[in-house]
C-alpha cells in the first residue's frame, strides 16, 4: 500500500512563446509548483514549441514542457489549483503514468537538455550584448526501486489487429 502513496506522475505545461526567450524563468516555475506539492522532479525539459489549435489568452503559439514526478496522491489537488492560479501557464495536465520510459527514470537527460540550451541561448545574448541567463540545475539520487520497463506488445489484439478500411459515406445535396 505504501508504493500506492508516491506514484509516478507525467505533467505537461504549456507556457506562452514569449516563455521561449527566457526558459530558465520557466523551468523555475515549474520545479516550483512541483515543490509546493512536495514532488520529487523525476526529469523535466522542454518538450515542443508549437502551433495552438486554437488562441488561448490571445496566444497563438506555446511552448511545452514535460515533467516526470513522484508525488503523494493528495497533494495533486493543490497541484492542479496552483497551475490554475499561475498567471505564467496557459494551460497543463497532469497524469498518472502508466509506462514511463526506462530512460526518464535512470538519468535526468529532460534537465540535462534543457540546461544546454539555456546555456546556449545565455552564450548566443553575449554576442549580441543582452545580458546573459543564469543556469541552475537540480540533481535528484535515483529512485531505489525502479519499475521495470514493460515489454512492448506483439500480440494482435482486437483494437490493434489491422481492419480494412471502409470508404466514408458521404451525403449529396
Amino acid at each position: 500500500m505504501s508504493d500506492q502513496k508516491n506514484q509516478i506522475y507525467e505533467g505537461l505545461f504549456l507556457f506562452p512563446q514569449a516563455a521561449a526567450s527566457n526558459l530558465q524563468h520557466a523551468v523555475d516555475h515549474v520545479t516550483e509548483l512541483l515543490s509546493r506539492a512536495k514532488a520529487d522532479v523525476i526529469s523535466l525539459g522542454r518538450w515542443d514549441e508549437r502551433r495552438l489549435a486554437y488562441e488561448i489568452k490571445g496566444n497563438k503559439r506555446g511552448v511545452y514542457f514535460l515533467a516526470y514526478f513522484r508525488c503523494p496522491g493528495e497533494n495533486l489537488t493543490g497541484l492542479e489549483r496552483d497551475c490554475n492560479l499561475s498567471e505564467h501557464l496557459l494551460r497543463s495536465l497532469v497524469t498518472r503514468a502508466e509506462h514511463v520510459p526506462a530512460e526518464v527514470v535512470e538519468a535526468a537527460e529532460g534537465r540535462a537538455k534543457i540546461a544546454d540550451e539555456i546555456k546556449l541561448r545565455g552564450e548566443a545574448d553575449t554576442t549580441t550584448g543582452r545580458a546573459t541567463a543564469t543556469v541552475t540545475t537540480a540533481t535528484t539520487a535515483p529512485p531505489a526501486a525502479a519499475p521495470a520497463a514493460a515489454p512492448p506488445e506483439t500480440a494482435a489484439t482486437p483494437e490493434t489487429a489491422a481492419t480494412p478500411e471502409t470508404p466514408a459515406v458521404t451525403e449529396s445535396s
